[in-house]
């Protein structure tokens, strides 16, 4: 059973979860889902999957869920073999539950390097996923997206430009906007200003090495975060951090 010990000690079933994980309405929202390990790695063999728990996944599943789209950086797409949403039954409820299209598209972050154009993440997504690049990026790995079903949106001329992304997603009615890594993307996002939320699980494990932050790019001043709710299941914790100075320009 999940526990909530702040703001007031509950045990939380599975409807007041949703309720927790629920994007706001009527307003571009973006959250960030992560985890890390106790002394805050971000993978264990290069990947998160031994870090996660049966709680961690369910409000990584709620993320997606709830969400309007997908926002991934292309590594992350390749290393934990993304392939888009693919709902069941469950899933399906609970959108159409929330007026939400059946299966969200996934976005992915890629200066044209990292990103094959037979990526499952486009070859094997249930809708067309967006790729979002420069201008930069080859002209020819552009048009094998495209004709893989892809479809581009290009921001930025010799990097993405993820503030102009972020609107564009907005503009096409994408306006709860998930975010599943890598520790890149978070920096480019938080350097952006666009982060709303941070949905951080830390799992009982300690790893050491020289693993990655769960953020990384240009240091920028700090970030101040609001606690919002902390929960528990099996040693790990489950905590949601308000972005504050996102919330005071919003």
């Amino acid at each position: 059973m999940i526990k909530q010990i702040w703001p007031a000690p509950a045990e939380i079933d599975d409807e007041r979860l949703e309720q927790l994980y629920t994007y706001p309405e009527a307003r571009r929202w973006l959250a960030v889902n992560y985890v890390s390990s106790a002394d805050g790695a971000v993978e264990v063999g290069g990947r998160a999957r031994q870090l996660s728990s049966p709680a961690d996944q369910k409000v990584l599943q709620l993320g997606s869920d709830l969400a309007d789209v997908l926002i991934v950086g292309a590594t992350t797409a390749m290393v934990e073999e993304f392939r888009g949403v693919h709902p069941n039954e469950a899933t399906l409820e609970r959108r159409r539950r929330h007026g939400l299209r059946d299966i969200p598209p996934t976005a992915v972050v890629t200066t044209g390097r990292s990103l094959p154009a037979d990526a499952p993440v486009i070859t094997e997504a249930a809708t067309p996923t967006l790729v979002i690049t420069c201008a930069s990026a080859p002209l020819a790995k552009q048009k094998a997206w495209e004709e893989a079903g892809a479809e581009l949106l290009i921001t930025g001329e010799d990097s993405v430009d993820l503030a102009t992304a972020v609107e564009a997603l907005t503009e096409r009615g994408l306006n709860r906007i998930d975010c599943e890594g890598g520790p890149h993307l978070f920096g480019g996002l938080l350097a952006a200003g666009v982060v709303d939320e941070l949905r951080l699980t830390i799992s009982p494990l300690l790893v050491s090495g020289a693993h990655e932050r769960i953020a990384t790019g240009p240091e920028l001043d700090p970030v101040n975060l609001e606690l919002a709710s902390v929960l528990t299941e099996d040693g790990a914790m489950l905590v949601r951090y308000l972005v504050r100075n996102r919330q005071a320009n919003s």
